[in-house]
């Protein structure tokens, strides 16, 4: 059954539109996912859909009606909006007219170092504060082939609009821890004989001359203070990517993209 609702000041409306705030993301446990393409990806995936807004405009079209009748199918909450009730929830410049709201989910280490057989090879970010750089990690794990990615607590909330959008559905895909400490992770990891990498150029090592072959987390650090001390000192190898030209740095997101494929390429040839 679709619902139609008129008011701003509704209930439902209300709920929602608080979303784009973290608190009331933390409160409810509840966030947006928004565009096509994203609610696309959620329908396609594991993680059901509690409810899906969107305008009639959109449902015109042929590819948004084909996602509606998916989750409308999974019994999926469907309510349809006037567009200046959209564009006051909708979290982006240029709105779509359909929105997902999911349940947070909260994977555990084991489902990282389970998932399918293979070895284990995950993503863990340590202080990255921006939502993009975020999202586009989550995304090129996802295409690495990663069995999880952890977002220790300082980091970007991997449930904000932006870090959404940016993954480009790939955090329906991967089971996603958020909010530990270095401390949790260290004792997690080692616990389970998982090597500790990380990106620095203290005492490191190219990149390519490490092993990847075994159970690995790869630890990427803030974008401009690095990775904290702490992980560091308890890593069992440090990483870097030689720069041949004259910038300072890479960005962390194009730096993931480099170590993970290194793993890729070390893997094929298992």
């Amino acid at each position: 059954m679709i619902e139609f609702i008129s008011s701003p000041a509704n209930k439902l409306i209300k709920e929602v539109a608080s979303l784009k705030q973290k608190k009331y993301r933390d409160n409810l446990g509840m966030f947006m996912a928004e565009g096509l393409r994203i609610v696309e990806e959620c329908a396609a995936s594991e993680w059901p859909v509690q409810l899906c807004i969107y305008t009639e405009a959109a449902a015109a079209r042929e590819r948004t009606r084909r996602v509606l009748d998916r989750l409308t199918a999974a019994q999926c909450r469907m309510v349809v909006v006037p567009e200046d009730i959209y564009n006051k929830l909708s979290d982006t410049e240029q709105p779509q007219g359909i929105m997902g709201v999911l349940k947070k989910r909260q994977a555990t280490l084991t489902q990282m170092i389970t998932q399918n057989n293979k070895i284990p090879l995950i993503v863990v970010l340590d202080g990255i504060q921006d939502p993009g750089n975020a999202g586009t990690i989550i995304r090129t794990a996802d295409a690495a082939g990663c069995t999880g990615v952890i977002i220790l607590r300082g980091s970007a909330d991997v449930y904000a609009g932006k870090t959404v959008r940016a993954t480009m559905g790939s955090l329906f895909h991967l089971p996603v821890i958020e909010g530990i400490s270095p401390e949790e992770l260290i004792a997690e990891l080692k616990s389970v004989n998982v090597n500790m990498l990380t990106t620095s150029l203290q005492k490191s090592d190219i990149y390519y001359q490490v092993d990847f072959k075994r159970p690995t987390a790869i630890i990427l650090g803030n974008e401009g203070q690095g990775v904290c001390q702490e992980l560091i000192e308890k890593a069992d190898a440090c990483l870097n990517i030689p720069l041949v030209g004259q910038a300072e740095s890479l960005n962390v997101a194009v730096a993931a993209g480099v170590i993970l494929y290194e793993a890729v390429r070390q893997r094929a040839i298992l």
